[in-house]
């Protein structure tokens, strides 16, 4: 287990804001984030920046062959075909593995993701990819078929169509020089390569636009819109509707307990209501979009959907209210484009938001609102609170994986990963790399120290822990 290893530091509290540059530690390659972080940090809302969809815990490789990556060092032979993950909720996916370079942690939890929160934002190939999974295996599951196409004499079985597809993935995920050992999974692989053309991002099987809105009492809150592939998606109010009084409705003020792609629904919060926030709960259940994303919050290999089963899928909106001052509404999202994690705040208050991020200060006029960029270096562990007026308290956490070691090496910056792949000579004595199976490691490389101060002055205080470096140029 890899030593520990924390530094902290703090600020005088400035106003209704407070700095607090918080620890960060490494445990097995796992960042122990919270624990250090403070009572108010603590007992914060802790969300991802998914945007919505399914949730799953992946559980390794079902249908697989092997594989030959070609390196300056030499060859080395890995596994290379489908994962399986089991949906929170309910529900099986299958996914292939679009970063090579880096491998998958044990039981790791992954969400839906759009691209632009993964390597694929930056990879002009992500259409091709999406290309080869809907017309390969398991989409595409008569083998004898899929043989005739490809040319591949004497039939694929399962482990070559497996094999074969996640080569061709590789080539246009990892730019990766990299060869299936079984014949006919190589033929597979590159007829897959060169006939993939340019597809678009699917949609997300369940959205909600904006996810946070904010307001008066008195007032309908919202709108939020409902995007989803569902026939239709159930509407699950705040827990403490019965003591705060606040109902989910429709345009009309009346009531809702379901809804459809294409709703309008609002939070209907009472006159007399003190200042506070509510979150509502969006849940379906839909086959996802194959090429979706898949990503975790551990640093483990990012995944692209190939099958999914009928499965749970889920969304969440907040809404933060008061009778005057600023009212922000605030939600994070990853930005791999700008290398770095978005913060929205809308401000629905009477006076102006007012922060400082990175030394420049924002202020948001009443009725406006605006983004914000947090730019991280590569690898990074993240760990903010965001609270306002109301008892609004939301804290983000995660690790920047934004690309694929051949990303990385374009940009002149090398990838760490959790651990690396052990030489093995194709058809020697070495034991084989499976680098998509494998967990962390002892050779986890420790990521510490303080990164950012951010200091909040409007009624909001953010707390970022991370890598001491520069930020990256955006």
């Amino acid at each position: 287990m890899s030593s520990a290893l924390s530094a902290f530091s703090s600020l005088s509290s400035r106003r209704r804001g407070a700095v607090r540059l918080a620890a960060v530690t490494w445990v097995s390659g796992l960042v122990a984030a919270g624990v250090l972080a403070g009572a108010g940090s603590a007992a914060a809302e802790e969300t991802t920046q998914s945007q919505g969809g399914a949730t799953a815990t992946i559980g390794g490789l079902k249908t697989y062959g092997e594989a030959v990556i070609h390196g300056d060092s030499g060859d080395q032979r890995v596994s290379a075909g489908l994962f399986e993950m089991s949906v929170d909720g309910g529900g099986t996916l299958q996914t292939y593995c679009v970063d090579l370079h880096n491998p998958t942690q044990r039981d790791a939890k992954y969400h839906e993701t759009p691209w632009s929160g993964t390597s694929l934002g930056a990879n002009k190939d992500a259409g091709r990819i999406r290309w080869i999974l809907e017309n390969s295996y398991p989409q595409v599951n008569d083998l004898a078929a899929l043989a005739v196409k490809a040319g591949v004499k004497g039939g694929l079985t399962e482990q070559d169509a497996a094999a074969g597809t996640q080569v061709a993935i590789w080539r246009y995920s990892d730019g990766a020089d990299v060869d299936a050992v079984d014949p006919q999974a190589e033929r597979l692989a590159d007829y897959l390569q060169k006939s993939a053309v340019d597809v678009a991002e699917p949609k997300a099987s369940l959205t909600l636009d904006p996810p946070a809105v904010s307001g008066h009492p008195g007032e309908l809150l919202g709108p939020v819109t409902v995007h989803t592939n569902a026939a239709g998606v159930t509407l699950t109010p705040p827990a403490d509707a019965a003591m705060t009084g606040v109902r989910i409705v429709g345009k009309d003020g009346k009531p809702l307990t379901a809804a459809a792609d294409g709703s309008q629904v609002f939070f209907d919060v009472p006159e007399d209501a003190a200042a506070g926030s509510a979150e509502l709960t969006v849940q379906a259940s839909t086959t996802v979009p194959v090429g979706r994303a898949f990503a975790s919050e551990s640093r483990s290999q990012t995944q692209i959907l190939a099958g999914s089963s009928e499965s749970t899928v889920s969304a969440t909106a907040s809404a933060a209210w008061a009778k005057k001052g600023p009212i922000p509404a605030l939600s994070a999202v990853r930005n791999c484009a700008k290398g770095g994690v978005d913060i929205t705040a809308a401000n629905q208050g009477d006076e102006a938001f007012t922060f400082s991020l990175m030394e420049t200060e924002y202020s948001i006029p009443a009725g406006e609102s605006r983004t914000v960029t947090i730019p991280l270096q590569e690898d990074q562990p993240y760990d903010f609170t965001i609270t306002g007026p109301g008892g609004l308290d939301k804290r983000f956490t995660g690790i920047l994986d934004c690309k694929t070691e051949a990303q990385a090496s374009e940009g002149g910056d090398a990838v760490q990963t959790l651990s690396e792949p052990s030489p093995a000579t194709v058809g020697g004595s070495v034991d084989d790399t499976n680098l998509a199976a494998t967990g962390g490691s002892s050779t986890t490389p420790l990521i510490a120290g303080v990164a950012i101060g951010l200091v909040v002055i409007g009624g909001a205080a953010l707390v970022l822990t991370g890598k001491k470096q520069s930020p990256t140029e955006e």
